[in-house]
């Protein structure tokens, strides 16, 4: 099954230049859903995984369904004032400005194995700062998983650290 055919791409969103990639029109089918958490589930069932770590708000999707699968335990990653106990924060650039994500601290121990998901990979920023998120913690991150990435935004290259893996491909814009 090809999941790109469910993926909407919607021209100037949120704004102009900017090829959105709608994971919305996925999810309308529970057999495309069973198709792609099967796909992401696969590379990573020997790993371990402990906890799954899902960033705010698409990620949680995929990874609570994860972590599910996995028989671990789920952690959302989210942004700034969401998280109500003590948390790291982590700070990570925008093309105009910042913003910064957060995991309360008794999430993880150094005991834990985590696969961090997100639902797209771009410019990798996001990632990259979740991953600094489960370094406080002191966790072994055995995994990055994107349902989707685009190959011609070097995300990857700032998480080359990492075992990166990803279902879905758009090699250009269109």
């Amino acid at each position: 099954m090809d999941l790109k055919n469910y993926i909407r791409s919607v021209k100037d969103f949120p704004k102009e230049g900017i090829m959105f990639r709608d994971i919305t029109t996925l999810l309308l089918k529970p057999e495309v859903v069973s198709e792609a958490l099967n796909q992401l589930y696969l590379p990573v069932k020997d790993l371990g995984i402990t906890k799954v770590a899902a960033i705010e708000s698409r990620g949680f999707i995929f990874g609570a369904l994860l972590a599910d699968k996995l028989g671990a335990g789920f952690v959302p990653v989210r942004k700034k004032g969401k998280l109500p106990a003590v948390k790291y924060s982590e700070s990570y650039s925008l093309e105009y400005g910042t913003d910064t994500i957060e995991m309360h601290q008794d999430a993880l121990s150094k005991d834990d194995v985590v696969l961090l998901h997100d639902d797209l990979l771009a410019t990798g920023g996001t990632a990259k700062a979740a991953a600094n998120l489960i370094k406080q913690a002191g966790a072994n991150l055995a995994c990055i998983s994107f349902l989707i990435e685009l190959t011609f935004i070097p995300g990857r290259k700032m998480l080359e650290n990492y075992n990166v893996v990803s279902i879905i491909e758009y090699h250009d814009e269109n």
